[in-house]
């Protein structure tokens, strides 16, 4: 009889031990890291949408547990410079490159009531978006993948972004 209270206690003890760590993490714990680009969706105003990246966009967000952030996303298929230096791009080149890219970074933080990220840029590849601070809604955040959505662009856009968390190399 005591045999089957000690495994019964050792069970219970092992069963509340194993939960899994991240349902008692906060949004703010669980959002630090890599994550690579995996769908940029934009809705215009009158409901259409488009991939302004295209079906297989490319980039990072990193999160860093010191309220940092860096972005990068662009086409799978941004062309290569006729010249091996950016100074010398032609006009048709800049125009692929500044229209399929964005870059930027800056400090963030996480509102844990309604899921929300309040980021402000330091700097972009798009200076139009410095300033204060805006919002990104978090739709979803699982162990592996993070969903959250701009709900303004400058060019009156709704973006929905989807981010798988990077896998170490």
């Amino acid at each position: 009889m005591i045999k089957l209270k000690v495994l019964c206690l050792c069970l219970i003890t092992s069963l509340s031990f194993s939960r899994p760590a991240a349902a008692e993490e906060t949004v703010a714990k669980r959002i630090v890291s890599a994550w690579t680009l995996v769908a940029v969706t934009a809705e215009r105003a009158d409901g259409s949408k488009t991939e302004p990246f295209g079906t297989n966009p490319k980039g990072i967000i990193i999160f860093t547990d010191s309220g940092h952030f860096s972005l990068f996303q662009s086409r799978a298929d941004i062309p290569k410079l006729a010249e091996n230096d950016r100074s010398k791009a032609t006009a048709e080149e800049a125009r692929a490159v500044v229209g399929g890219s964005i870059a930027y970074y800056g400090t963030y933080s996480v509102n844990e009531t309604d899921k929300s990220l309040s980021v402000t840029l330091d700097g972009a590849t798009f200076a139009n978006l410095l300033g204060g601070a805006q919002r990104r809604d978090i739709t979803s955040l699982t162990a592996d993948e993070l969903r959250f959505s701009n709900p303004r662009t400058p060019s009156g856009m709704t973006l929905q972004t989807v981010w798988r968390r990077a896998k170490a190399q």
